[in-house]
């Protein structure tokens, strides 16, 4: 890996702070360990609240020069950007598994959606569009135009290092506004290369600094600042339900405006007309996917009673033959957990599940021995449990799959959407009529729903988030740079008179 540090300009001590150029910051050392292998792979020194203060600053005043390019105008400098990342995707995709245990196909795959939001957000560019709308009043003229926000936060999660950040920085910037990103702290490594990246694209087109910047701190030290600060209209966070319920009171408080992507527990359900091989396929691939974290991972099978055993032993088979392993070498389907702290949560689930009645069925060892040395390493897990299940309604940041049998599709639905989230949600059949009372108002609660298509591998093309306590933001999608922007209503009046609402005569001699 070290010829690959070195090309993305991670080589010695990285700050944890920068603006176009990085700062001398004057906090803790933080150490990005792998996952794969439990070694240190880079160091930086962490912001404190001074350095964000600075970061934040220069945000602020990029601001006043960036909103007033010509969205067109930016949408190119965003394009240069997704070039950019086109040149590095190799490299940058290899950090993203190495820092975060994502096998060598995910990690390039992320940096694809990077690339792809990049070019979505182009075309947007060209489509910040205004209604123009009849007057009551004779000889005026109505319409509403959509400004540039400010600098916008971004708070990302482990799981998602760089193409969550990209989601949100690429639309901000064509909305016209600054980024301000704080990454999560256990892959800082991925977010500097990022910046390296970006920010050569920047000089090369003669801009200031303070378009796009990092600051990498402690919560209470950095984000605290960070979520309070009112020079922040908008604060788009991914993470856990309990952080994003702080984030939304905080904000919420200073009337600031928030996009949240929290918690996912998405379902499947499998009816007794499914075409079984395509459903076993999705449900391995959204369950076993970034070894169970994503947020929209696959956790919970509702399956048709009568079909449930030959769905189980498709199920089965198929997790038999998942190769584990090191996530850069060929072939290996899943990688590591981040780390062994989440591989204690995996096993504390796993008893509970248990205790609760609940059967399981396949895997759920910690792995040991060579590669496995780290204690990382997990055997997806299968489980048989009831649909009421306490466990069931809480979100295991690991492979963990529940298996829950059913009579009615109304039943289906019902343990569908009888859990605190709703982010994404599929049903596998080929009955029309079961797959429209799915995707009907009586239907999957979720921001997401999808007919014969797993849980994950959303498009950004469509807008990504969901309901409930997933936090009800969207990202990407046909209309999501609206987020990023404020609305303002204008009228203007070109006759001689001034009519009064309500008919009022006002009249000054």
């Amino acid at each position: 890996m070290n010829p690959i540090l070195k090309k993305l300009g991670l080589t010695g001590e990285h700050q944890g702070a920068g603006t176009g150029e990085w700062m001398e910051c004057s906090g803790e050392i933080l150490e990005s360990v792998s996952p794969v292998d439990g070694k240190v792979i880079g160091k930086i020194r962490c912001a404190k609240k001074g350095d964000y203060g600075q970061v934040v600053a220069c945000a602020e005043h990029a601001f006043k020069t960036w909103r007033m390019m010509p969205a067109p105008k930016r949408g190119e400098i965003v394009r240069q950007i997704g070039d950019a990342l086109r040149k590095h995707k190799q490299d940058l995709g290899a950090l993203v598994s190495l820092e975060v245990g994502k096998i060598r196909a995910e990690g390039q795959g992320e940096v694809q959606e990077m690339i792809d939001i990049a070019d979505f957000a182009v075309g947007q560019s060209r489509m910040l569009c205004g209604l123009t709308m009849h007057s009551e009043r004779p000889e005026h003229r109505m319409y509403e135009q959509w400004h540039p926000l400010g600098p916008v936060g971004v708070i990302t999660a482990f799981n998602f290092p760089v193409a969550v950040w990209a989601w949100n920085a690429m639309i901000a910037m064509i909305a016209g506004d600054t980024v301000v990103w704080k990454p999560s702290s256990k892959a800082p490594l991925s977010a500097i290369a990022t910046m390296n990246i970006v920010w050569d694209v920047l000089k090369k087109n003669a801009l200031p600094e303070g378009i796009l910047n990092v600051v990498i701190g402690d919560r209470k030290e950095v984000g605290e600042a960070f979520i309070r600060d009112r020079r922040i209209p908008l604060i788009s966070a991914t993470g856990s339900v309990r952080m994003g319920r702080h984030i939304a009171e905080v904000v919420g408080a200073r009337l600031g405006k928030t996009i949240l992507e929290l918690g996912g527990n998405n379902a499947v359900i499998v009816t007794a007309n499914a075409d079984m091989n395509m459903a076993v396929r999705a449900i391995v691939f959204g369950a076993v996917g970034t070894a169970g974290q994503r947020c929209t991972t696959t956790r919970r099978i509702i399956v048709q009673e009568t079909v449930k055993e030959k769905l189980l032993q498709g199920l089965v088979k198929a997790y038999q033959q998942i190769p584990i392993g090191n996530p850069l070498e060929d072939n290996i389907l899943m990688g590591p957990l981040i780390d062994r702290q989440v591989v204690d949560t995996m096993q504390k689930a796993l008893a509970e599940i248990k205790a609760q009645g609940g059967k399981i069925l396949f895997g759920g060892e910690v792995l040991s021995g060579g590669v496995f040395d780290a204690g990382t390493y997990v055997k997806p897990c299968i489980c048989e449990v009831g649909p009421y299940l306490p466990i069931i309604r809480e979100e295991t940041f690991a492979p963990v799959l529940y298996i829950i049998s059913y009579k009615t599709l109304d039943d289906a639905i019902k343990y569908h959407n009888d859990v605190p989230q709703g982010l994404s949600s599929a049903i596998f059949t080929s009955d029309i009529r079961e797959a429209e009372t799915f995707l009907s108002h009586r239907g999957s609660d979720c921001g997401i729903a999808n007919v014969n298509i797993g849980t994950s591998g959303a498009e950004i093309g469509g807008a990504f988030g969901g309901e409930k306590d997933t936090g009800g933001g969207r990202e990407a999608g046909s209309d999501a740079w609206k987020a990023y922007m404020r609305r303002q209503t204008c009228t203007i009046n070109w006759s001689k008179e001034l009519p009064l609402a309500q008919g009022i005569r006002f009249n000054v001699s």
